[in-house]
């Protein structure tokens, strides 16, 4: 199936970069002839050229609007800051980051994908990516083991009712947002005020 040959071309790091709710999605997109086959930064330009020769396409420079091909990175989280709002867990594709609510949370290096999905969510901005050092290339077998990891995810996560999930895969929403009484909302409001406080003046 062409769908699939080109799936296993793409980096799997599920970033949604390309616009795309994943890999899968958009090899899809690219087999329809719907989507063309520059909009995945993390693949830069050896995926565009992979692509290129297994679709007999012309080679394409990156779609910039996609974001720019960087060297490979991983997030980290300055637990100092964490509040445990789980929403980091909930955004990571491939259960990189380790904690649990109201936990401080921590990233699982050699699992991050760099897809820095969790970072947009995070209330006190406590969560950065950093460049991998020594430096080195995204392989295919770091692809093959992330796209495990993500379908392994998918799996559990359309298995378990959302009654009966852990406390670190709540729908989403943190803990503090979904409680109803107004005690609870204001000392969630408070926590995160006091989160970015310190943030803020740890910042130079």
């Amino acid at each position: 199936m062409l769908a699939e040959r080109i799936n296993r071309l793409l980096p799997q790091t599920q970033c949604t970069k390309c616009g795309f709710e994943g890999c899968a999605p958009y090899a899809r997109a690219i087999a329809e002839g719907s989507a063309p086959i520059n909009r995945c930064p993390p693949g830069g330009d050896t995926g565009i050229a992979a692509l290129a020769q297994l679709l007999n396409k012309p080679i394409l420079p990156l779609d910039q609007s996609c974001g720019p091909h960087v060297p490979l990175q991983v997030a980290v989280i300055d637990e100092q800051f964490c509040i445990g709002c789980t929403l980091c867990i909930q955004a990571c594709p491939v259960d990189a980051i380790l904690g649990a609510s109201k936990v401080m949370h921590t990233i699982i290096a050699a699992d991050c994908t760099g897809c820095d999905l969790c970072v947009a969510p995070c209330p006190v901005d406590c969560i950065d990516m950093v460049n991998v050092e020594p430096t080195r290339a995204w392989t295919r077998d770091d692809a093959n083991q992330a796209r495990a990891r993500y379908e392994r995810r998918i799996t559990r996560l359309n298995k378990t009712p959302a009654s009966l999930r852990s406390t670190d895969e709540p729908p989403l929403q943190t803990a503090s947002i979904v409680n109803t009484t107004e005690d609870k909302r204001t000392a969630a409001q408070a926590a995160l005020a006091r989160a970015r406080a310190r943030r803020n003046a740890s910042t130079p």
